[in-house]
Order: C-alpha cells, then sequence, then structure tokens
C-alpha cells in the first residue's frame, strides 16, 4: 500500500466539501496547497511530484502521469522550458468531467473553458477568486499567453525557476479571469509577481498554487513518478 505525506493526509481529513462529483476522466485541477515556501517549489521536479501526491489523495490512482504547468527561463547552461510542451496532448477534464480544453492549441485559445468555475482543485472546490477573502486568484506559470517561457527581461529570475523564495518574481496567471495586470483576463499570464516569497505571493492575490495536468504514460517520454512514502 502506497503512503502520501504526513501533511497530505492532513490536508485531506481538513478539505471542504467537493462542489461537484468526481468524474473518471479528471485530468487537470488546480493545487489546494503548494509546500509554502512562496515559489520554492522545489524546481519542476518538486512541482510534479506535489501534483502526483495531490492527484493520488483525491483517489485519482496511477494511470496518469501528473506535471505542473510551469516553464523555466534559459539559466545556468540550461535551456528554458515551455510549460505547454510538458503536459502531454490532452484533452483535460476538471473534476466535474468539464473538457476544459482538446489539445493545447484550443488550451491556449480564446474558447479555452477556463473560468473560475470550470478551475477547480483536485478536491473539487471552487479556488477564491477577486472578491473573495482571501483572494487567491494569482497561479504560478512563468509563462507566455501562448504557453511558452516568459523572458521577463532584465533582472527577470522566475523565481531562480521555481528554487527560491528570495528576491526577484515570475509571472502568474488569474483562474478567475479578472483583475489587473497587462492581460488581467488572462489564466496564464496575467502580471509578474511582486517578489518569491509566500508574503509576496499572497500580497497581490495568490497563494502559491499552480496548474496539474495528467496524460497517460504514452504521451510523455518520462518516467512516472510516484507518491511521496
Amino acid at each position: 500500500m502506497k503512503k502520501v505525506t504526513a501533511a497530505l493526509v492532513a490536508l485531506t481529513l481538513v478539505s471542504t466539501i467537493p462542489v461537484f462529483a468526481q468524474d473518471g476522466r479528471m485530468n487537470f485541477f488546480i493545487t489546494s496547497a503548494g509546500p509554502g515556501d512562496g515559489a520554492n517549489l522545489g524546481g519542476l521536479e518538486g512541482a510534479d511530484q506535489q501534483c502526483t501526491d495531490l492527484a493520488y489523495t483525491a483517489g485519482l490512482g496511477d494511470d496518469l502521469l501528473w506535471r505542473a504547468y510551469l516553464s523555466t527561463i534559459a539559466r545556468n547552461g540550461m535551456s528554458a522550458v515551455n510549460a505547454r510542451d510538458r503536459i502531454g496532448g490532452g484533452p483535460w477534464y476538471n473534476y466535474a468531467g468539464a473538457m476544459i480544453a482538446r489539445d493545447a492549441t484550443h488550451l491556449h485559445s480564446e474558447d479555452v473553458n477556463l473560468t473560475k468555475e470550470t478551475q477547480l482543485n483536485e478536491r473539487g472546490s471552487i479556488v477564491n477568486g477577486r472578491g473573495d477573502s482571501p483572494n487567491m486568484h494569482d497561479i504560478l506559470t512563468g509563462s507566455n499567453l501562448d504557453g511558452t517561457s516568459y523572458g521577463g527581461g532584465e533582472g527577470y529570475t522566475n523565481c531562480d525557476n521555481w528554487t527560491s523564495n528570495g528576491e526577484g518574481s515570475t509571472r502568474v496567471g488569474h483562474h478567475d479571469r479578472q483583475g489587473g495586470g497587462e492581460n488581467p483576463n488572462s489564466w496564464n499570464s496575467a502580471h509578474n509577481s511582486s517578489g518569491c516569497s509566500q508574503e509576496n505571493l499572497q500580497a497581490t492575490g495568490g497563494n502559491g498554487f499552480y496548474y496539474c495536468f495528467g496524460s497517460p504514460d504514452e504521451q510523455l517520454d518520462v518516467e512516472p513518478k510516484l507518491p511521496r512514502e
């Protein structure tokens, strides 16, 4: 029997009642919790592991590979990674079974089915948005509107590619499709964060949440991750 971390078990025990019944096709959610260390997610590997752990606690089993929708910038000799290239081919369904996108092209188009009501977390709950207290609509992505890596210009660090809770910033989207920034209605590229710490993320309406996408093994040429023991 596989086990998950004590923190995730505790998280499950205090979860709110789901708004909908879980659909068997579910392969998309917003995280209900991050590591609590701002944008320091342990890199892409740590973020993917959190997606896997949350999926497992939600009863999604082992038939999907879970990836965080996060981009990285070219840094320290490493090439940039595009969020859209690491999540498989779709289609993707939320907790309630609503299809949010057919494929990556649809996901990054104007008619994608992403709203506050469809972007549920792994427990089927609606994530707080603008007008709720506290507002948590800033979702970490590090991405442009098309899902490619957001360069950000001079001084932009992408929070050291998800390993820093200190100085710098990253790109966030608005899951409720409203607010401020250059692209206030964008789910994946609304504006830059004010910093990388948990306090910085919360100050502008975030909580360190991000998107998770599940795909069959054959869509991703990687070894599957297992929930943490």
